[in-house]
């Protein structure tokens, strides 16, 4: 693979894509476990749900402190050293022999994560023409609910019988990713923006740039959004939970209900997949208008919580083999999609909440791009990370506190069905950010086009035979009409 050259570029991408998707695997691995960690741990469920929350916090925190180094150094060694620390907390995790051991390898994993997504959307975003941001953006977004799901199922599936093996797997794959990562290409700030084509863009963030920042209205909506809208999606982790109760409520054993849970959970939340539809959507409509990705965002989040609160109550029938092996309850859940129609007309519920949720993901992370300079991204990013973790350890603890009260009035698994649907409504503030985002965005996107020609024109007048010779007007018009229609090829 030639450096910088299609071929690795393609590589870079699926690299890149995948190590987002192990990074969510790790996250995604200890709230189907709550409970057996615990127990061999010796703590209550409670507590192992606490190290959720702090893991949740310390990624976001970490971000920024690893995004602005990224936004101002090399960007690759930043990502490996955040990467080895994932892997080596993930490891330690499965390793702990005490609630205290378990909790610090957490907290190392959490750092390191925090670095790995913050600086790897900035390089993604480089990597990305604007007039595709939304689709392939809605890859590297999927990758992460991928590996969300992937490790809910890897925790149920693997830890069912031994809590400590999903840990162990997840972090040999990622050593095994990491050694994938070091032949990427290092690709250049600023290398996909239509404006600097040709340009050696070489800006950093300076610390007078936060205030910049944060005058872009829109960058202060895409910031605060995350807050509302990860309060319903970190009460989403406990899904699985609400499965495992509605199978122990049936009478099936707790390593059975554990294992349908997972599996269950993550069929059901198949739907994200059809991100890819969101973004192709915002694409399609941001060259009408450059409203388009913040309306796609808002109408999904806003029209999927009828379809979340009527999920959680449906009833279910589950018809599993009880205490068999792994395969076989696998293949009963899947029968039971055909088999019992409460069963399949959850799932169909389920598709449509989520596919209309994800096109939150691959707009957002486009929008970003869109009204940021290239030295601005990862910081941005991080801002927004830093919201979305104070949000998602907010629902994943206030939803716990939640279910506990309810139970006094409910018995599992129903206050569990109205717990989750409660926390559906924060979706409802963060439809109307993104609908106030869509007013700003027009400016913003305008003032950072305006700004990477200006930084173009004088690296051109700078390089000119007299000093002199500056960028044509009508090429800066150009580059912008090309970012808008598919059919102009820089």
């Amino acid at each position: 693979m030639g450096r910088g050259s299609a071929a690795h570029r393609v590589y870079s991408v699926v690299v890149f894509v995948i190590l987002a998707a192990l990074d969510n695997v790790a996250i995604g691995l200890v709230p189907p476990l709550y409970g057996s960690i615990g127990g061999d741990l010796g703590v209550s469920e409670g507590h192992i749900a606490l190290a959720t929350t702090i893991m949740f916090l310390v990624s976001a925190v970490s971000a920024i402190g690893f995004a602005y180094v990224g936004d101002r150094t090399d960007r690759k060694p930043v990502l490996i050293v955040g990467t080895v620390l994932w892997v080596a907390g993930t490891a330690g995790s499965g390793l702990a022999g005490s609630y205290g051991l378990f909790l610090a390898a957490q907290i190392v994993a959490a750092f390191g994560l925090g670095g790995v997504a913050s600086v790897s959307f900035a390089v993604v975003s480089d990597l990305i023409s604007p007039k595709r941001r939304g689709l392939v953006m809605s890859f590297w977004g999927l990758s992460q609910g991928v590996g969300t799901l992937a490790g809910t199922l890897a925790g149920g599936i693997l830890g069912h019988e031994d809590w400590r093996r999903p840990f162990l797997v997840t972090a040999a794959a990622g050593l095994i990713a990491t050694v994938a990562y070091l032949l990427t290409f290092d690709v250049p700030r600023g290398d996909s923006q239509p404006e600097l084509a040709g340009v050696e863009y070489d800006e950093r963030i300076r610390h007078e740039d936060i205030p910049v920042i944060l005058r872009r209205r829109t960058n202060v909506w895409l910031i605060l959004q995350g807050g509302t809208a990860q309060i319903a999606f970190g009460s989403l982790v406990w899904l699985p939970v609400l499965f495992r109760e509605r199978a122990l409520d049936q009478g099936y054993s707790v390593g059975t209900a554990v294992l349908v849970g997972s599996v269950f959970a993550t069929i059901f939340q198949l739907g994200a997949a059809l991100s890819i539809l969101g973004g192709l959507v915002g694409d399609r409509l941001q060259r009408r208008t450059p409203r388009g990705r913040a309306l796609v965002a808002a109408i999904g989040v806003l029209a999927a919580v009828p379809f979340y609160v009527v999920l959680f109550f449906v009833p279910m029938t589950i018809t599993v083999p009880d205490g068999a092996g792994t395969g076989e309850v696998i293949r009963g859940v899947l029968s039971n999609l055909v088999t019992e129609p409460t069963v399949g007309i959850c799932l169909v519920i389920a598709v449509f909440a989520l596919a209309l949720t994800s096109a939150n993901s691959p707009n957002w992370f486009a929008m970003i791009a869109d009204v940021n300079p290239p030295q601005h991204r990862g910081t941005v990013y991080s801002l927004g990370n830093l919201i979305n973790g104070a949000g998602r350890a907010g629902g994943n603890v206030l939803v716990a506190v939640a279910f506990a009260s309810l139970a006094t009035a409910f018995p599992p698994p129903l206050n569990y069905a109205v717990g989750l649907a409660a926390f559906q409504f924060f979706f409802i503030p963060t439809g109307v950010m993104y609908w106030l985002a869509s007013r700003t965005v027009a400016r913003d996107m305008a003032d950072t086009h305006a700004a990477l020609l200006a930084v173009a024109e004088k690296r051109d007048s700078d390089d000119g035979p007299d000093g002199d010779v500056g960028r044509d007007p009508a090429v800066g018009v150009e580059r912008f009409a090309a970012q808008q229609d598919p059919g102009v090829v820089r």
